[in-house]
């Protein structure tokens, strides 16, 4: 980490150009005026390794000792990480590698809900992909990665970084041990006061589908479906499935 940093004009630096490389290769910083501007600043080079791994320790700091960060913070983060990475209420979340069986049922969801939706105007993805959701009179955003969802607003909310920035009419969210807390409060809370439509909770444990329409930001609708049962969405009319074929392996 870096101990101290030491602001110099252009000249002085110029003078003392090793004395100042030096002072930078013993991990400090040195910061470069011209006309009396803050104009470049000088760090150690680190390789790319480096720079995730520490990338990495940054972001887990954030997870695990429960600090708030920006949403700018955040973003200046994610963009340099090859993390995948949530960021729920000022706070960052790695997320984990998805085990196959999550996989499996991910697989199953998508090719049903793609078969629904073909020659319609809602498209359905699935992760990694970072959706922003703007929770009713707040100005920051949750960002989250849905297992899967279904937008209907894609061709008019793409920003000029190439961001999807609207909010998908169904979330889709697989339970695991690590996320099931929060997928069934932070994300339920996310999705509800954020505009999206209709949330399924996927549990591979109990091989049961909980089915949350929302109307006004609270929940108007609610269903179970266990194996045996077929499943019927709540927003999108005809869309049914089998929920034994949900968990096919």
């Amino acid at each position: 980490m870096k101990d101290t940093t030491k602001v110099v004009t252009a000249t002085e630096f110029k003078t003392n150009l090793g004395k100042y490389l030096d002072y930078v290769l013993d991990n400090n910083e040195v910061v470069i005026t011209k006309n009396a501007k803050k104009a470049v600043r000088l760090t150690p080079y680190i390789t790319e390794i480096e720079r995730y791994y520490t990338v990495k320790e940054n972001a887990l700091d954030y997870q695990y000792g429960g600090k708030k960060v920006s949403y700018e913070e955040f973003m200046e983060i994610h963009e340099k990480s090859e993390l995948r990475m949530e960021y729920i209420n000022g706070e960052i979340i790695i997320l984990s590698s998805p085990d196959p069986f999550h996989q499996s049922i991910s697989g199953n969801l998508h090719i049903k809900l793609w078969s629904y939706l073909k020659g319609k105007k809602c498209k359905v993805f699935y992760a990694p992909f970072d959706v922003h959701f703007y929770k009713k009179d707040l100005d920051t955003p949750d960002v989250m990665q849905p297992d899967l969802f279904i937008t209907c607003d894609l061709n008019d909310k793409i920003n000029e970084k190439g961001r999807y920035m609207g909010t998908p009419t169904l979330c889709i969210e697989i339970l695991s041990r690590s996320t099931r807390s929060r997928d069934m409060v932070d994300k339920l809370n996310t999705y509800m006061m954020s505009g999206v439509r209709e949330f399924w909770i996927v549990d591979p444990n109990k091989r049961s589908v909980l089915v949350y329409g929302f109307k006004d930001f609270d929940i108007d609708e609610y269903s179970s479906s266990k194996e045996q049962d077929t499943m019927v969405s709540c927003s999108f009319e005809g869309l049914e499935i089998a929920v034994n074929e949900i968990f096919e392996a």
